[in-house]
């Protein structure tokens, strides 16, 4: 089967090589002339020399075109008429990168079973009361791993019905591979009781690598593209085959480190949030535009997996939602629905006031919410580690001796506490596996602590609206209860979506939970003042 899954990983290598990226880096335009082969790529070279100058010199260079594309002959003879296919499979890179490849498909039972974050055991036990109606209600699963990320988002019971399933049920729920090996179509007229519709192409685009060449920048309407935002979600689902691929983070041509993602290329041009990857003023990320602006990549001259990973362990909106100021609604053709704030938990209540942007109201109080996704890297951004210089690589994809005896990266991507050894004891010599693990475990139980009274209070400043609001509390003590809860959900909302616990900045967590308490307890009082005077006054008549 992970023959079969390899599939991947080369749709990589040719992915972009039809992209024609210009020279630009330092490292290429620094590299000696180098004697082209005599394979047929000389021709190439003649429209696409900005691939001659990242691709000669490199550690692909040796690699003929046809390697990654198909029908060149017939380009050749007509490069208008005839374009041709690049293969964007994984399993091409796993010809020569076995190991990362395999590691990409190990199956991770430490990680546990697939589970829903709104239960007892999990990240936000009272999520349906705090997140009513939004449809992560319905399915809000913590992460099971890179393999599975397509399949696991699309059999979410939030995602179109239930209408994905997986082939054969339950016994295969660790099958991993091509999409539609795993999972079946049930049909547009299939639907589950207690499901949501929730779909849409923007948020695929981060979990899969197979539309790179059909995306336009993002995500805008053109004729050259197949999908864009406003696309429909099944047809962009069904035409899913892959999870995340090499081309997300290698660039196939040279295989210098880059970033793929057209809302992070965008925040990082506009400096959005101080630039939280810049070190001494700026990043190492090169901006290409190709193919008449079709699309951009970022190139790097080093690795900086803290941008690399930011591709998707980011707070990103892919979602229509509404506009505060007018109330009216934002919809897909609108750019706000593929957006990186780059902000953490203390600043993206007012980023989002900015952009005059909500994502759903509270079933009971009617207060304006944001629904977060996975803020990975604008937590990590200043934390102790961060400014130590670790990047996301180093304790996520540590490296291991593979059966060959050689050492590379894991591309399972770990969790650390399930692999101290080789993820902390690198960089602290002098410690110990088990007082590593005692000392994570000590920060996330903290945090969780911090989460679930943040939680109560949440859930407290609800009921109590409910009961001032039956209680005849004028509206505009109402609304700064509501005001309190828009507060309090941030601070807290940030850290059921964020995935390390509060391990990655624990005291930004701390600072974001306790504050959320606070508002919470904050518009409880102003609600029990509020009801104590219309209990006087009644009192009085």
């Amino acid at each position: 089967m992970l023959k079969k899954n390899l599939v991947l990983a080369a749709a990589v290598i040719g992915a972009v090589a039809v992209l024609s990226i210009p020279a630009m880096t330092t490292a290429a335009k620094a590299k000696p002339a180098a004697k082209v082969a005599n394979d047929g790529r000389a021709k190439c070279y003649e429209c696409h020399d900005e691939v001659k100058a990242l691709k000669e010199g490199s550690k692909h260079a040796k690699l003929s075109c046809k390697t990654c594309h198909d029908k060149l002959d017939a380009h050749m003879n007509d490069p208008e008429k005839n374009k041709p296919v690049t293969i964007i499979d994984q399993a091409l890179c796993g010809k020569c990168h076995k190991n990362q490849m395999e590691s990409f498909y190990t199956f991770d039972r430490e990680g546990g079973a697939r589970k829903e974050k709104g239960i007892p055991s999990g990240r936000s036990p009272m999520q349906d009361k705090l997140l009513a109606p939004h449809g992560f209600t319905f399915e809000h699963d913590e992460p099971r791993g890179h393999a599975f990320m397509v399949t696991d988002q699309f059999t979410s019971d939030r995602y179109q019905g239930g209408r994905y399933q997986i082939k054969g049920g339950w016994k295969n729920i660790g099958k991993m591979g091509k999409t539609w090996d795993v999972l079946e179509d049930k049909g547009k007229d299939f639907k589950l009781k207690e499901t949501a519709m929730a779909a849409n192409p923007t948020c695929i685009q981060c979990k899969t690598s197979d539309h790179v060449l059909n995306w336009k920048y993002m995500g805008d309407k053109d004729p050259k593209a197949k999908w864009d935002r406003t696309s429909n979600a099944n047809d962009v689902a069904k035409d899913t085959n892959n999870p995340m691929g090499c081309i997300h983070c290698h660039d196939p041509h040279g295989t210098q480190p880059r970033v793929v993602r057209d809302a992070l290329i965008q925040a990082i041009e506009k400096d959005r949030g101080g630039n939280i990857f810049a070190k001494g003023g700026k990043t190492d990320l090169k901006v290409v535009s190709f193919r008449d602006g079709f699309r951009k990549i970022g190139v790097m001259e080093k690795t900086d997996s803290r941008m690399m990973c930011a591709q998707c362990h980011v707070e990103y909106n892919c979602n229509p939602g509404t506009q505060p100021s007018d109330g009216k609604p934002v919809k897909f053709d609108d750019l706000r629905t593929n957006h990186f704030p780059l902000k953490n938990a203390l600043q993206l209540l007012n980023h989002y006031k900015t952009l005059d942007f909500f994502d759903f109201k509270h079933a009971v109080t009617g207060a304006r919410l944001i629904k977060f996704q996975h803020p990975e890297a604008e937590t990590y951004a200043g934390s102790v580690h961060d400014k130590a210089g670790v990047q996301c690589h180093q304790c996520h994809m540590p490296k291991i001796k593979g059966k060959d005896g050689k050492m590379f990266s894991t591309h399972g991507v770990v969790k650390p506490k399930h692999n101290v050894k080789a993820s902390c004891l690198g960089c602290h010599p002098d410690s110990t596996a088990e007082k590593k693990l005692y000392e994570i475990e000590s920060i996330i139980n903290y945090t969780k602590g911090k989460m679930r009274k943040s939680e109560y209070w949440l859930g407290q400043l609800i009921d109590t609206y409910a009961v001032a609001q039956r209680a005849g509390v004028v509206e505009s003590v109402l609304l700064q209860a509501r005001e309190k809860h828009e507060e309090a959900h941030v601070l807290w909302e940030y850290w059921t979506a964020e995935n390390s616990d509060g391990f990655h900045n624990p005291s930004m967590a701390r600072e974001s939970l306790t504050g959320s308490i606070a508002a919470s307890k904050a518009g409880v009082k102003i609600l029990n003042d509020a009801m104590a005077i219309v209990k006087k006054d009644e009192v009085k008549k």
